[in-house]
């Protein structure tokens, strides 16, 4: 494979940084990085295979010659910028929200739908939420055994998923706990995450559910291109540093029994089984951690389903930094070589 020219915008936060990790970790054949953010951070540098490279100001002019764009800020910084890059022949992989529901513009998690990269007549394929990540990618092999109608699912969302303000934030907040001293402003957060949860995260929208919690259903309808199915998502912020955790029940068309759901799991790219309560082995935030499968356990009977109704319920924990965000878009990049 020819060495590509690959830029990453918001190369300086906390996904954009993992991104170039990931590039160097799964030898991506980099010819040239070009990390891209605002003018502030010019005269720094990020570290690539040994070498310090200059961040460069991200303007439509600094995309020249990138043959992919990996972005990695927010939404308006992507939607001024990549269809500039897009334009000038990169084809850019997006982490932000501003594109996922565009109908010309794929949205992938490529353990689902790989298939989906290939038609992107914009030049931009996006990347969808972290929960819904975590989430689908041990939903989807239950679907192919059982055909999805319904979830339910409470996500547990650490503090890294409001960027590197979300961490130093939670890092201050448990210093002020244990030694006891005035709270101050919690920015990032609405409240205090320390010793806290918060059942909020984004807007309120339609129905009293938050963006946040809409993402489940309406990027999941997408990806798993299942325009029917029905989502209930409750999303919760938690004092916990990295990886989110999500408790599912999943309604299906067929009967599945546990024992069938792990043996599909084991057998499904991206996702780890770790189900053994008798010797107290379940996927946690800390196992999972700097690392990019979704660990899965608790399996079990839906104990509320009716006779008629096939449901599960299970937990599962993935790094939302790593193929929450950036490993998914690095290997969505692999596939366009």
């Amino acid at each position: 494979m020819a060495d590509k020219t690959v830029a990453i915008l918001g190369a300086t936060g906390v996904v954009g940084t993992q991104m170039i990790q990931c590039l160097e970790e799964r030898n991506f054949p980099v010819g040239k990085l070009v990390p891209l953010a605002s003018a502030r951070s010019v005269g720094k540098t990020v570290s690539f295979n040994g070498e310090a490279v200059p961040v460069v100001e991200a303007t439509p002019e600094a995309f020249e010659g990138a043959d992919i764009v990996l972005g990695a800020a927010g939404d308006a910084t992507a939607k001024a910028l990549l269809p500039e890059a897009a334009k000038r022949g990169a084809v850019c992989v997006d982490n932000s929200h501003a594109f996922r529901l565009e109908p010309d513009v794929p949205l992938v998690i490529p353990e689902i739908n790989a298939a989906d990269i290939a038609n992107h007549p914009r030049n931009i394929i996006a990347n969808p939420n972290c929960a819904t990540i975590i989430g689908l990618v041990p939903t989807w092999p239950l679907h192919k055994l059982a055909g999805l109608r319904r979830l339910i699912v409470s996500t547990y969302q650490a503090a890294s998923g409001a960027g590197m303000p979300g961490l130093t934030e939670l890092q201050r907040e448990m210093k002020v706990v244990a030694n006891g001293g005035e709270m101050g402003d919690t920015s990032p957060f609405a409240y205090q995450l320390a010793a806290n949860l918060i059942p909020q995260i984004g807007s309120f929208k339609d129905e009293g559910y938050t963006s946040e919690e809409w993402k489940m259903q309406n990027e999941g309808r997408k990806i798993m291109h299942l325009p029917e199915v029905r989502v209930n998502c409750t999303c919760v912020r938690v004092p916990v540093m990295r990886s989110h955790s999500e408790s599912i029940t999943a309604e299906f068309d067929r009967p599945i029994s546990p024992d069938e759901a792990r043996e599909a799991l084991a057998a499904a790219p991206g996702v780890r089984v770790v189900d053994d309560p008798a010797n107290l082995r379940y996927p946690m935030p800390l196992d999972t951690s700097d690392q990019d499968l979704v660990y899965v356990g608790r399996i079990r009977r839906d104990l509320s389903a009716p006779d008629d109704v096939n449901s599960l319920t299970f937990w599962c924990c993935g790094d939302q930094i790593r193929k929450g965000a950036a490993t998914n878009a690095v290997q969505i990049a692999e596939y366009l070589l």
